[in-house]
This record gives C-alpha cells, sequence and structure tokens, in this order.
C-alpha cells in the first residue's frame, strides 16, 4: 500500500503547487506572439509584427538578432526549422545545417590523434547555413523584404547593450578566444585587452557590414526589376557565392580551416518533409534522422504502451518508465541517425513504427535500470534485413581512446546543467492569427568561436557530432559534403489537422528528453504551457553525448531538489546515480493555440534570459 499511495500523494502535492503558481507569468496573445532566448531578441520580432509581419518575418528577426547577440550562436551556425503554412494547411522543415567542407574526413583527423573532429577552432566547423536558412524561409513563406527583417540586427551589431551572463562567458573563455586574432580583436575590446562589461555597448562592425552588403545585394536586385523573392535569392548568391563567401573562406584557410569556395556555392538549404508520430490523437512533427528529433517520437511510441498518468507525476515508476524508454530510444539515435540525403539509408519507418516501439516497451524492465540498453533492429518492421548486425553485436565494445584535444573551460566547470552534454543554443518561437506557427533551434557559433575575419561571422562547431568510425554508427560517419547528425529538434503538435503547439528548447543531447517531459507534462497531466515549462524535470546521462568525446555515462540521472527522500532511495536501489539541481528543465520556449478562444498561450523558462512579447 506504501508503494501506491507515496507517489500518488507526491503527485497530489506536486500539481496544486504548480496551478497556484509560477515564476514567470503565462503570456497571452491574440494577434501573435514571439518567443525566444534574450529580452532583445524578443523585441525584435515585435517590432516586425508590429510593421505588418507575419510569424515567419517575426522568426527570421529573432534568429538575426539572437545570432548577432552571440546567444550561444552566431551567424556561421546552423538552422533548423519547423513551419506550419495555413495555405497549404501543412507542416514544411527546414534544413539550413551545414556541410563537411572538402578534405575532413575520418583519415585526416586520425592523422592528427583525434578519435573525433575537435570541439573548437577553425577544424571544428562546418559551412554556415543560418544565413541562407533565413533567406530561404524569409523568401517562400515571409512577406517582408530582407532589408526590414535584418534592421534590429543590423542595428545590434552597430552596437547592443551585452548582458552580463554573455560577458562573464567571455571572460570564462578567454584562454580559447586568444588563439585566433580576430576573435580576441572582437570580444576583448576594452583596454588592458579586456573582456566587455554589462551594459556596455558590444559593437560589431565587420559583422554589421556583412548584413549591409546582403540588404544592398536585394535592393540592387529590386532595382533591376526582379520580384520579392528573387531579390532575396540575389542576397543568398552573395553570401554563398560572392564577395562575402571569398572573405570567409580566405579568412577559414589563413586559419588552418578547410572551407573552399566549392564548399559555400554548392551547399543549399533544404526545404523537407518532417516525420511525425500520433500520441492520444495528437500529431507530434520533428525534422528527420539529420537531427535527434525522431527520437522524441520513438519515446513517445514506446510510453503509449504504459499508463503514465496512473503512475503519478515524476513518481518513482514515471521516471523509470520515462527514463528507459528514452534510454531505448536515444540508443537507437547513435548507431540509427545520420544525414539523410547520403547513402546508407536510415530506417526511419521501421524506428517509428508502432509494432516496434511495443517489442522495444517489453524490454522495460520495472524494477531496475538497464545499464547495457542497446540499438533495436528496426529492419525487420519495414520490412527488410539489417546489414548492420555484425556491428550492433561489437557496439558495445570499449572503444580505443586517443588523447582529447585541447579545448576551452568546459562549460561543465561553469554550470553543473550546462556541460557538453546540456550544451546551450536558443530556440525561436512565433505565431499569427492567420495561422503560421513557427519552432526554430538554431545553433554553432557559440563562445569560444573562431570569426572569419573581416565577415565578423563566428563560425560554427559542429564537426565534432560526427563520428569517425563506422563501428559507432555507420550513418553518421565524416565524409565532405555531409551534414552531422545534430542534436538540434524544434517540434510542432497539431490538433484536429490545426496547429496547437510550437515548442523548442536549447540543451544538447537533453533537448528531446525536455520536450518529451514538457508534452507530457500538458497533455498527460493537464498543466499549462508555463507550468509545464517550469515543472522539476529529469535528465539521462546515458546515451552517448554528441559532443567532444561522446561519452556516456549508464544510471546517470539530474533530479530536482524537490524530489522526495523515497523516491531518490528507490532510484539509488533500482541502479541510479542521481545528480541533483534547483532548476532542471531547460529553458523551453512554447506557443499553445487555444482553439476554444482562438488566441494563445505563451510560455519561456525560468532557467536563463528566455523572454516572450504576446499582442
Amino acid at each position: 500500500m506504501r508503494k501506491i499511495l507515496l507517489p500518488l500523494l507526491f503527485a497530489l502535492a506536486v500539481a496544486p503547487a504548480l496551478a497556484q503558481r509560477t515564476h514567470k507569468p503565462p503570456l497571452h496573445g491574440k494577434d501573435w506572439m514571439a518567443v525566444t532566448g534574450k529580452p532583445l531578441g524578443a523585441a525584435a520580432g515585435a517590432r516586425i509584427f508590429m510593421q505588418g509581419g507575419n510569424a515567419v518575418d517575426a522568426a527570421c528577426a529573432m534568429l538575426a538578432a539572437t545570432a548577432t547577440m552571440w546567444d550561444v550562436l552566431h551567424w556561421g551556425g546552423e538552422t533548423q526549422a519547423l513551419i506550419w503554412d495555413p495555405r497549404a494547411k501543412k507542416v514544411v522543415g527546414i534544413n539550413a545545417l551545414g556541410v563537411a567542407p572538402s578534405g575532413a574526413t575520418p583519415e585526416f583527423f586520425h592523422a592528427r590523434g583525434l578519435d573525433y573532429p575537435p570541439p573548437y577552432g577553425p577544424l571544428a566547423a562546418v559551412t554556415p547555413g543560418t544565413p541562407g536558412g533565413l533567406m530561404v524561409m524569409l523568401a517562400e513563406y515571409g512577406r517582408l523584404s530582407l532589408g526590414q527583417v535584418l534592421q534590429p540586427a543590423i542595428e545590434m551589431a552597430d552596437g547592443y547593450p551585452m548582458e552580463g551572463q554573455t560577458a562573464r562567458y567571455i571572460e570564462q573563455q578567454r584562454k580559447e578566444i586568444e588563439q585566433w586574432p580576430d576573435s580576441r580583436r572582437l570580444f576583448f575590446p576594452n583596454p588592458g585587452g579586456k573582456a566587455p562589461e554589462p551594459g556596455q555597448l558590444f559593437r560589431q562592425p565587420e559583422l554589421a557590414v556583412t548584413l549591409r552588403k546582403l540588404v544592398d545585394a536585394e535592393r540592387q536586385a529590386l532595382a533591376a526589376g526582379v520580384d520579392r523573392k528573387a531579390a532575396i535569392r540575389a542576397a543568398n548568391d552573395r553570401f554563398y557565392k560572392g564577395d562575402i563567401a571569398g572573405q570567409l573562406v580566405a579568412s577559414v584557410r589563413a586559419q588552418g580551416g578547410l572551407f573552399t569556395r566549392e564548399d559555400l556555392a554548392n551547399w543549399q538549404v533544404r526545404i523537407e518533409e518532417p516525420v511525425k508520430t500520433t500520441y492520444k490523437g495528437i500529431d507530434v512533427y520533428k525534422l528527420t534522422a539529420w537531427t535527434q528529433g525522431p527520437v522524441m517520437l520513438q519515446a513517445l511510441n514506446i510510453l503509449e504502451n504504459f499508463d503514465l498518468k496512473s503512475m503519478g507525476f515524476n513518481s518513482t515508476r514515471y521516471v523509470h518508465t520515462v527514463y528507459q524508454a528514452m534510454n531505448l530510444a536515444y540508443a537507437d539515435r547513435d548507431f540509427y541517425y545520420g544525414d539523410t540525403t547520403q547513402p546508407p539509408e536510415e530506417p526511419l519507418a521501421g524506428l517509428l513504427s508502432k509494432d516496434y516501439a511495443k517489442s522495444r516497451a517489453k524490454l522495460v524492465n520495472a524494477e531496475r535500470n538497464d545499464a547495457a540498453a542497446s540499438p533495436g533492429d528496426p529492419y525487420p518492421f519495414q520490412g527488410g534485413r539489417n546489414p548492420y548486425l555484425e556491428q550492433l553485436k561489437r557496439w558495445h565494445e570499449p572503444r580505443a581512446k586517443r588523447a582529447a584535444p585541447a579545448g576551452g573551460t568546459p562549460m561543465s566547470s561553469l554550470d553543473p546543467m550546462s556541460g557538453p552534454f546540456f550544451a546551450g543554443t536558443t530556440s525561436v518561437v512565433a505565431a499569427d492569427k492567420e495561422g503560421w506557427l513557427v519552432s526554430i533551434t538554431p545553433s554553432g557559433g557559440w563562445i569560444p568561436a573562431v570569426v572569419a575575419g573581416p565577415t565578423g561571422i563566428g563560425l560554427s562547431q559542429r564537426m565534432q557530432s560526427f563520428v569517425l568510425d563506422a563501428a559507432e554508427n555507420p550513418f553518421n560517419v565524416l565524409a565532405p559534403g555531409k551534414r552531422p547528425r545534430v542534436t538540434l529538434t524544434p517540434t510542432l503538435a497539431t490538433k484536429d489537422g490545426a496547429p496547437w503547439l510550437a515548442f523548442a528548447i536549447q540543451g544538447g543531447d537533453a533537448q528531446d528528453q525536455h520536450l518529451l517531459q514538457y508534452f507530457l507534462n500538458i497533455v498527460e497531466f493537464g498543466m499549462t504551457p508555463q507550468e509545464a515549462a517550469e515543472a522539476p524535470a529529469f535528465v539521462s546521462e546515458q546515451m552517448r553525448e554528441s559532443f567532444e568525446q561522446h561519452a556516456s555515462k549508464p544510471g546517470a540521472i539530474w533530479l530536482n531538489d524537490v524530489t522526495p527522500p523515497y523516491v531518490r532511495s528507490e532510484l539509488g536501489r533500482m541502479g541510479y546515480k542521481p545528480s541533483y539541481g534547483a532548476r532542471t528543465m531547460g529553458p523551453v520556449n512554447a506557443i499553445l493555440v487555444d482553439p476554444k478562444h482562438r488566441t494563445f498561450w505563451g510560455a519561456s523558462g525560468n532557467h536563463g534570459e528566455d523572454h516572450g512579447i504576446g499582442w
């Protein structure tokens, strides 16, 4: 009886507390809503809405603003997006992830004594994706000009008051930044080579020139008589094929990188069909397996076989069951996910099969953590035979290790919830009364970043997400022109064929863990969007991290400080190795479309500087 009553009492105690108060007020809007990682970023979105832009225009302005603010990303990074298009009544995916440059091969890095590409420096960079992603989204789904949408970012590049969080992080990463002359000059502008102070105007004149070049290219094209889309494409061509590309390549190569003009000229944004699953009548959409997004869909399919609500919110049984579902889904991610545009073809139909999920659910041991959870075999569930059975048998064999590459100050030494496993980025969500709903998780070019000379552009560090050994993941082996499998994972959900929920988050490998719990908080436990964003969460570190040395910590779990003693002790007996924190739900940004009242509910987590504005 005690085992039944205690989880019930905990759930009953937590639910009213969440219902009574949140640290942040819920956001409400009738006409539009803009939510992102920084208050100034949200203000940029609001400006665009007030100029007559739609949710895509506003999302692009927020993307540009947060990239300019180094909100754990910059312009040389990558952009991933899901958009509900009310004209076509469907969800479309935006793949603006850069590719490995010419010469980037496993042999190249093995010859330098590395198991993985380095986490920092010019050899960590894939080709820039965010400029192209922004311009393609704007051209295809927005209605304002590139000049209008980039104006807030240009003003910020001319000088914006830096927040204390970023200023402190620059100083903490001094040792790494000082290796690269252009980065050192940008980030330490004060006398004596000191970092910016909180509130000081931080100026990026080279970036401002680059952004104005894009607007000028659009203006000249319009003057020549082309239409709006063609004018934005002209700006895109100037970045990837014109003088900006030339400057960027010259700077990268001078600093030891591998980019060529052909790498940039041949790269293109892809507009894709997302993947989806249905959970209790709700269609949940993710980008395909070049992201980790399908892992949340796999976990939902597994969890559909359990009565989560009856277990009680964050009870021992609930935490254990969700953790085990994530173990199984992430193990599949770690072996089967990769660039879906390059061979071999990922077995997505099998991975997302409900029957495959039932077979995986049967592996959940109700009494103990499975420290050896492994990838399954989805091929029979799509009528095929697995060509990688031998690699699967050896998947848990110890991996020989070379010396770890030198890097900047470990993020884990700065904040226990922001190590490589929880590496941050930002997120952008936007909605409008016309029915547009947008979810974006951009990243790359975080501090410490290599700045590409006269362009002012901070380069990506995404190369580290590749593996160099096919035994680890035959789908994600580094090759020139290939995209790494990333953690970045925007989410959209629809109800009854109409847009319902856009949500996204920063946090590396923890992203889909938080998003899964956020979704379940609303669907299973009836929380409002803001309550769900602040509710205590838990995080597994059992999967192989997507950064640096790709380590795994079986049974490691982050729990919230409010976790009752009996849950702590029960999880310990079940083989878990807990750590604790005051805020364990990452900074979710979300917008829920209320079909009854035809209004918006917005939310931003109470972990960080995420902020929203609605009207």
